[in-house]
């Protein structure tokens, strides 16, 4: 399945945000700062990371759902692989 680059503008500006999250991340890191800070950022980083990757796999799962009637009736739907997805996360 194929995501549709215009649904995913949202995420790629959350990963942009979080790769200069990440950036600020190893620059606190260089400059020796105060612990407490490093992860703070590092956790706004993988949270940010997190929504990304959740509003990736619920577009793929909105996909899936708009050619299905239901879990139990999408055609050509790997349900497993889309539990992986979700458990990948988590």
């Amino acid at each position: 399945m194929e995501l549709d680059p215009t649904t995913m503008t949202p995420v790629i500006n959350r990963l942009k945000r979080a790769q200069g999250q990440l950036a600020g991340v190893l620059r606190l890191l260089e400059e020796g700062r105060d612990c407490e800070d490093v992860v703070t950022q590092l956790a706004a980083v993988s949270k940010a990371l997190d929504r990304a990757g959740f509003a990736i796999v619920a577009s793929g799962l909105q996909q899936c759902l708009a050619v299905g009637d239901g879990i139990d009736g999408i055609d050509g739907v790997d349900v497993k692989k889309m539990e992986k997805f979700f458990l990948s996360l988590a």
